[in-house]
């Protein structure tokens, strides 16, 4: 146990929060398109809901321009037009009956300003937060089935660090918990650093070994590499509601009840064994 903490430590000593506060505070701007100050109105509290608290509002509506307004910058990253005007290519529209195709167009083709867009723009922050679950929990169990069978995953080397570099499954998997954790607090405008989550890290190193330990269970009592798939799928359930849990208490500020939990983890259980059967049959 001692050995898999001082792994897990100089692997989470390899993370830098400091360029995910960076890229989540990159200022992204959108201009509007509009034919009447109603529809300007509506697709401003698209982006920015009135519940968001009003000065916070006020400095978000900074980075939202309407065009012709006096003083609306000539470049801005995305340009948004109403529904029914035809803009030019590279542009986004509005669907005003489904905001939601239009968070998946604009997101579909921005990763790099993704993260900045979830911070900034509360319509863009559900979508963002999934996805970056979904990704890290894939991740995660793709390298604890890698590590006892590396020619399953032949594409390992794409993944954020070197297989190489770690010791353990346990200080890989640690580490990229917290990774998400500092990404879902960016994505969520909170603050992000070792310092500001330090529950929600010592939350990830305390359940790390809890799962580790019945995948190593489940992996020695199936032969011939049956465990492989069990392994990996308590590997992607772990981390996925980590990921659930962090997300509820950004949004909240309370924990994921525990018959939430459950319900989750059993779901992503089964989610995650069906993906790795795909990948490892």
């Amino acid at each position: 146990m001692l050995k898999l903490l001082k792994q897990a430590r100089t692997a989470i000593a390899h993370l830098s929060p400091e360029k995910i506060r960076q890229d989540a505070s990159r200022g992204v701007h959108i201009g509007l398109v509009a034919p009447s100050s109603a529809s300007f109105a509506e697709m401003e509290d698209f982006l920015i809901p009135g519940s968001v608290p009003h000065e916070k509002r006020l400095q978000r509506m900074e980075c939202v321009h309407r065009a012709g307004d006096p003083g609306a910058p000539e470049d801005v990253d995305l340009v948004v037009y109403s529904e029914g005007i035809q803009g030019p290519q590279g542009t986004y529209v509005f669907h005003p009956g489904d905001p939601e195709a239009t968070v998946r167009e604009i997101l579909e083709g921005n990763d790099d300003i993704a993260l900045s867009l979830a911070r900034q723009f509360p319509a863009f922050r559900r979508r963002v937060v999934e996805k970056t679950i979904q990704s890290i929990a894939r991740e995660n169990a793709l390298f604890a089935i890698a590590t006892a069978l590396p020619d399953v995953v032949p594409n390992l080397m794409e993944m954020p660090w070197a297989f190489g570099e770690w010791a353990s499954d346990t200080a890989f998997l640690t580490a990229n918990q917290v990774r998400m954790a500092f990404l879902l607090a960016a994505a969520c405008d909170r603050e992000v650093g070792f310092g500001q989550q330090k529950l929600e890290i010592l939350s990830i190193g305390g359940s790390a070994f809890g799962w580790r330990a019945i995948a190593r269970e489940l992996a020695g009592k199936i032969p011939l590499g049956g465990g492989l798939i069990p392994k990996g799928a308590i590997a992607y359930a772990g981390t996925l509601v980590m990921g659930k849990g962090l997300e509820h208490f950004y949004r909240v500020n309370r924990p994921l009840p525990d018959s939430d939990r459950k319900q989750v983890y059993r779901a992503a259980l089964e989610e995650g064994r069906s993906e790795l059967q795909r990948i490892a049959p």
